[in-house]
């Protein structure tokens, strides 16, 4: 194996940024940070307690209500959003290097989600200026419109995978709005997170506004679901950790935006271009080395190309170039820490026994050291088998036969989650009833996931609750408050008069 690349000038500690100051931990707690590639710690990051989340929340809500952010015109705030979107484009390179090093992600890949972090802040700049509300007007009586209001401090908890992109994801439209917020990345992936302090400062966001948490979700996570000064929680992860968020949100009756987990089935019937569906579901459960919600993981074929597909399918497979994360070649690189590295594992083991192992199946030859796993392939999975109900988030992937369309929804619909969906058909009229009928929040025809970001993101069942995107997060982050104006004279019923 070649040596391992390590950035230059990597930091040596990562610290928690709150009231526009690097700060350690009042306890003086850490963990340490490992690269995905030798699984040996290169830093150590501030363990946030509820102590540093009670110092940055209170941080945030000065910032809300006494600082200039929340009243500032929407093309003002825009500005900003821009100079961020300027600083993320023009260390692009840079911020894909870090990502790649901390979460084994191929670097090619890192570059594209440091792009899209950009665009995600610009396009929640255009938004905000662009922002219409609704008035309604009952002619010589009555004139009614919306005044929107931003909510107050955001509680972001964001996850490992792609942690730079999905921070954006948040932040921009958050920011937008005129909440202050408080950010607590994943703790296996700090290291890009830790850039968006100075990005920040150096676009002119005031102190306060934008305050970051490191540590474990049990610790600094939970202290900021449960905090009473945060109205809303936005969080990315896995499902049995939303329905923790969930319940820990009631008692104060925040805001939840939650996206969740997935199993995403891609239904390839006989009329479909096969080509095209072959290098759609390929990068749809390979890429981003399988740590992705919405990934194809579920191949459903239409039987009478079963056989041609399984075998075209596995034969890619095992031509997938797994390797060093730095390397331009590397199309899988290697998962971002030991503790998943072993899940994923433990699944692949469990898939011997429940479909027949086409390609993969254990690590990678040459690749002794490091959280590699080969792209592993399954056939003829039954609907009842773990590798087919349960979200691996890894280079795994199961593939089933259907003999008709109402089975083909039936295996579709058969798991707890709903976040995407992928048809490969000439049908259209087949394509949109099959969409329509499937359950999946977001449905990609003859497509993967290339997503217009006006559109809503959410799934349904045990993806998720509420949407991001667009208007969608606007409204998540906003109140919208009517406002009556009488214009004629008030005709009352005169209670109590003589």
């Amino acid at each position: 194996m070649p040596e391992h690349y390590v950035p230059d000038n990597l930091p040596e500690r990562i610290q928690h940024y709150i009231d526009g100051s690097l700060v350690d931990s009042i306890s003086g707690a850490t963990l340490d940070v490992l690269d995905p590639v030798t699984n040996r710690a290169y830093v150590t990051a501030a363990a946030g307690q509820a102590a540093d989340v009670d110092r940055a929340v209170a941080a945030a809500k000065r910032a809300f209500d006494d600082g200039p952010w929340p009243g500032m015109l929407p093309r003002a705030r825009a500005r900003v959003l821009n100079r961020i979107a300027d600083a993320v484009e023009a260390q692009d390179a840079r911020l894909a290097e870090l990502e790649t090093f901390d979460t084994g992600l191929p670097i090619t890949q890192a570059l594209g989600q440091a792009q899209r972090a950009a665009e995600n802040f610009r396009f929640f700049a255009d938004l905000i200026v662009a922002q219409a509300d609704d008035a309604y007007k009952v002619p010589g009586r009555q004139l009614n419109y919306v005044n929107r209001k931003p909510v107050g401090v955001a509680g972001l908890i964001t996850p490992w995978n792609t942690p730079f992109m999905l921070e954006s994801w948040k932040l921009a439209p958050a920011l937008a709005s005129g909440c202050t917020v408080v950010l607590k990345p994943a703790e296996f992936t700090p290291l890009s997170a830790s850039l968006w302090a100075e990005i920040f400062a150096e676009a002119g966001l005031p102190d306060g506004v934008f305050n970051l948490v490191n540590g474990y979700g049990e610790e600094a996570g939970d202290a900021l679901v449960k905090h009473p000064d945060v109205p809303l929680i936005s969080f990315t992860g896995e499902t049995t950790t939303g329905q923790l968020i969930y319940r820990n949100c009631a008692e104060h009756l925040k805001g939840m935006s939650m996206e969740l987990g997935g199993k995403s089935p891609a239904v390839v019937f006989a009329d479909a271009d096969l080509d095209a569906a072959l290098d759609s579901t390929l990068f749809g459960v390979f890429s981003l080395n399988g740590e992705r919600c919405t990934a194809g993981s579920r191949i459903l074929v239409e039987r009478s190309v079963y056989d041609e597909f399984c075998e075209r399918y596995a034969a890619r497979a095992a031509n997938v170039v797994v390797g060093d994360p730095h390397d331009p070649a590397t199309e899988v690189g290697a998962l971002v820490h030991p503790e998943h590295y072993e899940k994923v594992m433990r699944y692949v083991e469990i898939g011997k026994s429940e479909g027949r192992l086409l390609a993969g199946g254990g690590r990678p030859e040459g690749l002794e050291q490091g959280n590699y796993v080969a792209p592993t392939v399954f056939a003829d999975v039954t609907p009842d088998a773990h590798i087919f109900q349960e979200e691996i988030f890894g280079p795994v992937v199961a593939i089933a036969p259907f003999d008709s369309e109402d089975e083909a929804l039936k295996l579709a619909n058969s798991v707890t989650y709903g976040l995407a969906a992928y048809i490969w058909t000439a049908d259209l009229t087949r394509a949109h009833t099959f969409a329509q009928q499937v359950q999946a929040g977001m449905v990609w025809l003859n497509s993967h996931n290339v997503r217009d970001l006006r559109t809503p993101f959410g799934g349904v069942k045990a993806s998720g609750l509420g949407h991001e995107g667009g208007y969608r997060s606007i409204d998540f982050y906003t109140h919208q408050q009517a406002v009556h104006i009488t214009l004629g004279d008030v005709h009352t019923a005169r209670f109590g008069a003589n």
